[in-house]
């Protein structure tokens, strides 16, 4: 076992029975001209955790342990997407929507692309998830159950959204989840200050939180 600095307690986790997921670090959220900025947002508070989260993706590779990305997107008929969904909001542009990258949220657009600084590399799973969970309507759990995987740490955006959303329907699953507060963000700071906090309170009711500094070290 490997124990790792963390609130509310020490994170103690198998290795050889973790993997981390990184959850929609897309070009459409991250990116300048993508739906996230469409939003009104800005963009480069994502794009500010990039280096956390390529060095978490290189700490795991390093390691050999998996890692899992994920991508919210929908099919080119949106025929998996609620109109409930795209009418949300009041955005310049809408999911479906010809953009700057392409059509907003559509699997196979250049927007709904991992980012470049991020790209999976062959055999990592890329999850293609019609919804904010990971786990609705996909093959993850599946997957971790082929794997063996028991504990799952967490990083991407955004923290309040698509992470927690995951990071739940996990618990719900019974894994052991760790969330890496600075591998994590949001375009509305408080949301993300909320989010980790809930995530810890109650004795960890969702999962642990730590730095990646806290993990980096705890795995030398």
């Amino acid at each position: 076992m490997i124990t790792v600095d963390a609130k509310p307690f020490p994170y103690a986790f198998p290795p050889e029975k973790t993997a981390l997921i990184v959850i929609d670090m897309q070009r459409d959220f991250v990116e300048p001209g993508g739906f996230g900025e469409s939003l009104g947002n800005d963009v480069s508070l994502l794009r500010a955790i990039i280096p956390t989260v390529a060095s978490l993706i290189g700490l795991f590779r390093t390691k050999g342990w998996p890692v899992i990305h994920t991508r919210e997107g929908h099919e080119a008929d949106l025929s998996d997407c609620p109109p409930s969904k795209i009418r949300r909001g009041a955005p310049s542009m809408r999911i479906g929507d010809v953009g700057p990258m392409g059509r907003i949220m559509v699997r196979g657009e250049p927007g709904n692309a991992i980012i470049p600084e991020l790209q999976p590399v062959d055999g990592e799973i890329v999850i293609d998830k019609p919804g904010k969970g990971a786990f609705y309507a996909t093959s993850l759990g599946d997957d971790l159950a082929r794997l063996g995987i028991t504990h799952l740490v967490f990083a991407g955006v955004t923290t309040e959204v698509c992470v927690q959303t995951t990071m739940r329907e996990a618990n719900d699953r019974g894994f052991d989840c760790l969330l890496i507060e600075d591998a994590t963000e949001s375009y509305f700071p408080h949301y993300k200050a909320a989010t980790v906090s809930m995530i810890a309170a109650q004795g960890g009711i969702v999962g642990c939180v730590t730095p990646f500094t806290s993990l980096e070290a705890a795995a030398a």
